[in-house]
């Protein structure tokens, strides 16, 4: 394992509580952290800005940038967690615990633990011999709204040749993804006594109409896929369901979130608006009573198509060759930024969101050698 220095970073980036949640009574200002990473970046000699990103909780993108010139490298990650688990964790999760060879602490895998890794490779450098830049970006907000990285997207403040985002991939290079997008559909009925249900509108009665349509779009799926993901197909789950308040009363109100991972090539704007059609002869037969809304803004799919260099270099390096992923990252909007982009690093993501969550210590010189060799490749 590399020094003390590697070590130290990872403990005090953790020891930063920098939670991401809708709750406004647990999420948390990024602040401290982004001020940490700032400090130890500045001191490697990197220019810094910091910037507030628009519509949310006090929440902060870091830009770090060694050397000058055209092109170069963005290393990028997020700088907030999930919630933890209140009892189910071991140990304090803002306490990197070392035990078993693994690194146990919320944040280890997924994925604040990855800036002492780019702190680490950039010291083993020669930075006198930069021929191009490296950028380190620090997100807010991936872990909920991915604000941090669409806000950054809509900046264009550089335009680095490649993009590489250091999510948990097991140090397997990940070159396309699934998207995501949430909906709540709300019935609202008419309560009444159970006794005379011609007295009022069942909303479950229409949930359960709105859901058989919804289960028949869903079928459609299964004729469009992509066997390089291991779920091949696009997907729908009904997710939370609520409605009514008691067995004797007609039900006034119920409510559904569900949600859809895209496969690349599907667009989001279609699929909504085929969701909606689907749902027309509801609405239509129920007028004022049945509305659909995005509960957040959608994540894109995303499929590289102009990285073939950099998929060459990194298998080069690491053995692997590049794998797709059925959850989604920040990549499809780092890669608005006019950079090959993928996603590679440390960890796994069965890891991710989990009580001792934790990051194998083996991975440690791997992820460095990666790193150094990817920094010397495309910037010296």
């Amino acid at each position: 394992m590399t020094g003390l220095n590697f070590l130290q970073n990872y403990k005090n980036i953790i020891a930063i509580p920098s939670i991401s949640a809708f709750d406004s009574a647990i999420d948390q200002s990024n602040l401290n952290l982004i001020n940490y990473l700032s400090e130890q970046f500045s001191d490697l000699g990197f220019k810094i800005s910091i910037h507030s990103v628009p519509d949310s909780r006090n929440k902060f993108n870091l830009l770090a940038q060694l050397g000058s010139g055209e092109g170069g490298l963005l290393l990028a990650g997020h700088s907030d967690t999930v919630p933890f688990d209140e009892g189910k964790w071991q140990s304090d999760p803002f306490k990197i615990r070392e035990a078993d060879n693994r690194l146990y602490g919320l944040g280890s895998c997924d994925m604040k633990g990855f800036f002492a890794f780019i702190l680490e490779a950039v010291k083993q450098i020669d930075v006198k011999k930069l021929q191009k830049p490296i950028y380190v970006l620090a997100s807010a907000d991936e872990e909920t709204s991915m604000a941090g990285a669409r806000f950054f997207a809509q900046q264009q403040l550089i335009k680095p040749d490649v993009a590489i985002i250091g999510e948990p991939t097991e140090l397997k290079p990940i070159y396309k993804h699934k998207g995501h997008m949430a909906h709540s559909l709300n019935i609202q009925g008419k309560a009444g006594h159970s006794s005379d249900p011609a007295k009022g509108v069942n909303a479950i009665e229409i949930m359960v109409d709105s859901i058989n349509r919804l289960l028949d779009f869903k079928k459609q799926f299964e004729t469009n896929n992509d066997a390089t993901f291991n779920v091949p197909q696009a997907t729908m789950n009904l997710g939370h369901i609520h409605g009514g308040d008691g067995e004797n009363r007609i039900c006034g109100h119920c409510q559904m979130n569900f949600d859809l991972r895209l496969l690349p090539g599907m667009q989001d704007d279609a699929i909504i608006a085929q969701i909606d059609e689907v749902l027309a002869p509801v609405t239509q037969k129920w007028p004022g009573r049945v509305s659909r809304e995005l509960m957040y803004a959608t994540v894109p799919s995303f499929s590289c198509n102009t990285e073939a260099d950099i998929l060459a270099l990194v298998k080069t390096i690491t053995g692997e060759d590049p794998h797709s992923a059925n959850y989604c990252t920040e990549a499809p909007f780092i890669s608005e930024l006019g950079c090959d982009t993928i996603v590679l690093g440390p960890g796994s993501i069965d890891q991710a969101h989990q009580p001792d969550e934790y990051l194998a210590l083996d991975y440690v010189d791997p992820t460095l050698h990666l790193l150094t060799q990817v920094i010397a490749q495309t910037c010296l």
